[in-house]
């Protein structure tokens, strides 16, 4: 080992930049080691991606046995490492593997949990399964016996589709998911499969090539009746026809745990309603500014419908995005890399993309959302008004910089991998928390601007409260949905689209809640070590840009060099406490 002797938590691994005057305030000095840790994540990364490659079926009791070995020997592997000898950043990548590991093993366990109920109920799995071992080792198959084998096929796979027919209205709609996918996978694995073999032994293929086209269009027939069967059930659906799979209350608090957040789901939404009231407090004030009142709708629907004409969208944006550039560095907030500012992109949502996402995406490009010839007048309306110059001027620099661009941006350069550690409330968390900052710093130039800021503010404290309702089981999709055109101010169209990308757009059950409670933990770490004349904020985002991607509790952890155990436990209540 190569040992440094450095201010432990103020460097970002692998760099040998000088320290800044900033840094230097710091008074605590330690010795530390290089981080042996990365390798250890690195193996783990490349390990489960060979064992994810190697065996294409991954809903068989084989493949969970093998799964299950694979992370608990990861387990035990990391037991051998002697934690107290480790330094500061070793101990928080040490925490962060381990916890990787039991989450997979976790969803593993769910899975397999899931795959024990079905089992029975799809009865074509086994033959599928042996078809696809011998494959595997490469194994010549008998011909007669695989032409009896697939007649077999045929016959359990309308068994399977007769059995899902007759008893899909008592299933939920997530089961009929998971069948559903589960079905694909397999037909996939048994396409792949049979082409291995297909032209190549001849006596196989002339004894089952028949057999092989009628087991095609049956698969693709069965497939075909669980999604029309998935999408005409109208278990949960409440007219919305959003149909998610809300998980409760014990697996809610497990997530929590999980992504180290120390609030139960009731602090949580005390917390959302706290953050509503202060931006209803604040949009008095600007719709009073501009000669409303108290009425802060009419104030917003003045708002909404300041849009550029028809096609000038994207210059705005180019516009937005360079604006919000310049009065970052000139407030002297953060330094942007030159070629970060040369090398972000845009690209328009069609139509159907806007169905999931009324709004701008972002990343390495702004995604714009925007009105299309071929959209309804309705829709055009509530895209233009949706997406006016205020509320875009509030987001823009949310998806380019200093947001998720620039985020993406050093991510692909410091530390890694780290980005295995990728969660909301860093990714969502930072974003919004320049919100927040450039709200601080006088980024609205005239009240307009400021209903802007704020309706985006209040719509990620709905996203709390909304979300965890529907998760906690307590709201359907429609009212959620009125909940963010009543108390936000949301177009209809575009308050639909919101929940629907929300429960059904692929995001886990706490992705919504990471927007306000992340940008809350960037803030309360920025009074800790900003606010308090520690750092200034050029090397405050710097070091945290070069960490890359974790909880903010564990940026915490590193920055303020505080204890950390093997088995840490979530205790940060960077929002306040609560009775």
């Amino acid at each position: 080992m190569i040992k440094l002797f450095l201010i432990a938590y103020l460097l970002p691994l692998g760099t040998t930049n000088e320290l800044s005057p900033a840094i230097e305030k710091w008074p605590v000095i330690t010795t530390i080691e290089q981080n042996s840790l990365i390798n250890y994540i690195q193996r783990y990364q490349a390990d489960h991606q060979l064992i994810q490659r190697k065996y294409a079926l991954k809903r068989t009791t084989f493949y969970f046995n093998r799964a299950t070995n694979f992370y608990q020997d990861w387990l035990t592997e990391l037991k051998g490492i002697d934690f107290s000898k480790l330094n500061q950043a070793e101990k928080v990548d040490y925490y962060l593997l381990q916890r990787n590991i039991k989450a997979d093993l976790d969803n593993l366990n769910n899975d397999f949990a899931d795959f024990k109920n079905f089992q029975g109920k799809i009865t074509y799995l086994n033959l599928v399964e042996a078809f696809e071992n011998i494959r595997r080792i490469g194994e010549k198959p008998p011909a007669q016996l695989w032409k009896t084998n697939f007649e077999k096929l045929l016959q359990e796979i309308d068994n399977t589709n007769e059995y899902y027919t007759l008893n899909s209205l008592s299933l939920k709609p997530h089961e009929l998911a998971w069948v559903n996918t589960t079905a694909s996978q397999y037909f996939n694995v048994f396409k792949e499969a049979y082409k291995f073999y297909d032209g190549y032994d001849p006596q196989f293929t002339a004894s089952t090539g028949e057999l092989f086209k009628k087991i095609n269009l049956q698969f693709d027939k069965h497939i075909k009746n669980l999604g029309q069967l998935g999408a005409s059930s109208k278990v949960s659906d409440d007219g919305s026809g959003i149909i998610g799979n809300p998980i409760g209350e014990a697996a809610f608090i497990q997530l929590l745990n999980k992504e180290m957040i120390a609030y139960s789901p009731a602090e949580l939404e005390k917390i959302a309603w706290r953050e509503l009231a202060w931006s209803e407090a604040e949009m008095i004030k600007a719709s009073t500014e501009m000669g409303f009142g108290k009425d802060w709708k009419k104030a917003l629907e003045k708002v909404k419908l300041a849009y550029p004409p028809l096609g000038e969208q994207p210059e705005l944006v180019y516009f937005l995005a360079n604006e919000a550039i310049n009065f970052i560095e000139s407030n002297q907030l953060i330094k942007v890399p030159t070629l970060a500012k040369e090398g972000w992109r845009m690209r328009m949502l069609s139509p159907q993309e806007q169905l999931f996402a009324p709004f701008f995406l972002g990343g390495e490009s702004v995604l714009i959302a925007y009105p299309h010839e071929s959209m309804s007048e309705e829709a055009k309306a509530m895209t233009l008004r949706g997406n006016n110059r205020h509320f875009s001027r509030a987001v823009v620099h949310h998806e380019l910089i200093p947001g998720h661009n620039l985020q993406y941006f050093m991510q692909n350069r410091y530390n890694t991998y780290r980005r295995a550690f990728d969660t909301p409330f860093w990714t969502e968390g930072w974003s919004l928390y320049w919100e927040m900052l450039l709200w601080e710093k006088n980024f609205a130039q005239n009240p307009a601007d400021k209903i802007g800021m704020l309706f985006w503010r209040m719509h990620r404290s709905a996203r709390i409260i909304f979300s965890m309702n529907y998760h906690l089981q307590k709201w359907t999709p429609n009212q959620c949905i009125d909940f963010l055109v009543d108390k936000v101010g949301f177009e209809r169209a575009n308050a639909e689209a919101e929940v629907r990308r929300s429960f059904t757009g692929g995001y886990g059950p706490l992705y919504q809640i990471g927007y306000m409670l992340g940008g809350l933990q960037f803030k309360s770490l920025q009074t800790e070590v900003v606010n308090s004349g520690k750092m200034n904020f050029i090397d405050f985002h710097d070091w945290i840009l070069k960490q890359n991607a974790m909880p903010v509790e564990m940026l915490r952890i590193l920055l303020l060099n505080l204890p950390m155990t093997e088995n840490y436990t979530t205790q940060w209540k960077f929002a306040g406490e609560f009775n």
